[in-house]
């Protein structure tokens, strides 16, 4: 069989597993466009088992209609690129099937100009593969058919791993208390404006409950919402850029993972990969209903987290308290987590695109 075309703008190195799995399976080639990257990890520096370039996105039409390839896969985003793949693909008599990651299209002046367009293929695409159900109900609702899940996956063995130490950062809050964290970058969007507002409501004291940000520079920023600097609070502490290795020992010696992101006029939160990482370390997970992974299934509330309104630091307070006073119910979500995780894996994420296929007779496995 000839192999599928891989289209995506960047290889993040959270990412290079999971292609590997899908060219284990169907037989891939990548290639990258590049353009604008909003999530965070640094890029892949491997070898990989499979072929890959960069091209420009004109530049991918004539390679989608090379005939060297027997389907095409897309993303959503990257403008000209999606369009051009698609006509390439079209061109070429060969399928074309759309990773859509969207569940609320952008509102800006730009993104306005491209709502027809990606209706256009997500009603075209001869199958669409989506991070989870979430973003499945919004493409649905937009004309998409034959709709598939590739569940989003981080390295479980890098994660759980038991090679971990101490946290070297000397800001890193080691005491007795129940020890809150945030992963994500210095953004409106991932709500840390109301984790910080959360965190002075709960009234907990250094004493009962301490809150490392993981990600933000060690300088107190402005928030773009607001008018003047913020301060953070008793009890928390800024640990700045760790790389993946420090950043698992963190996640070792925390108590639970806040995740409070919002949605703006430019972004919702399509997953978090942070939860993923935390629940493999066994972590419960505090998540807003903007964020990806609580919509699309992982995050439970009750269960392995618990699930909050966007934006509502009061509901996100008690949140807090709730965890930081009740270890048993810490330890249930934590166990909970550490087993839920377990289903979305690279070799699952492989196995959704590998369906997608199957439904157009291009698929190397019995699905």
């Amino acid at each position: 069989m000839k192999p599928v075309l891989f289209v995506t703008g960047h290889l993040p190195a959270y990412r290079a597993g999971a292609l590997a799995c899908l060219h284990e399976r169907e037989g891939i080639e990548l290639a990258l466009f590049g353009g604008s990257l909003r999530h965070g990890g640094s890029a892949f520096s491997g070898s990989l088992p499979f072929d890959q370039r960069h091209a420009r996105p004109l530049a991918l039409q004539a390679l989608a209609a090379s005939g060297r390839y027997r389907a095409v896969v897309c993303p959503t985003g990257g403008r000209l690129a999606p369009l051009a793949t698609w006509a390439g693909a079209r061109r070429a008599g060969i399928p074309l099937i759309l990773w859509a990651s969207l569940w609320a299209h952008p509102r800006s002046a730009a993104h306005a100009l491209t709502y027809l367009p990606l209706r256009r293929l997500y009603r075209s695409a001869d199958a669409v593969v989506t991070y989870g159900p979430h973003v499945s109900e919004y493409v649905t609702a937009r004309g998409a058919r034959n709709v598939h899940v590739a569940p989003q996956s981080v390295d479980d063995d890098f994660w759980r791993s038991q090679e971990i130490a101490p946290p070297s950062d000397p800001s890193w809050a080691s005491g007795s208390g129940t020890r809150f964290l945030f992963v994500g970058r210095a953004a409106r969007e991932k709500g840390l404006s109301v984790l910080l507002d959360a965190w002075r409501e709960s009234g907990l004291s250094p004493a009962q409950a301490t809150l490392s940000l993981a990600g933000p520079p060690r300088l107190k920023q402005v928030d773009p919402g607001r008018r003047a600097p913020q301060e953070d609070g008793a009890g928390v502490s800024r640990l700045g850029v760790l790389t993946p290795a420090e950043l698992r020992d963190v996640y070792a010696a925390a108590d639970a993972l806040v995740l409070p992101s919002i949605a703006t006029r430019t972004f919702r939160e399509p997953w978090g990969l942070v939860v993923n990482e935390a629940m493999n370390r066994g972590l419960p997970v505090i998540a807003t209903d903007a964020v990806g992974a609580a919509a699309g299934g992982l995050v439970r509330h009750g269960e392995n987290g618990l699930v909050v309104p966007a934006g509502d630091s009061a509901a996100l307070a008690q949140a807090i308290s709730k965890l930081a006073g009740d270890a048993s119910l810490r330890e249930r979500m934590g166990r909970a987590a550490a087993q839920d995780v377990r289903a979305y894996s690279h070799e699952a994420w492989a196995q959704g695109f590998s369906r997608a296929l199957a439904t157009v007779g291009l698929s190397r496995q019995r699905c």
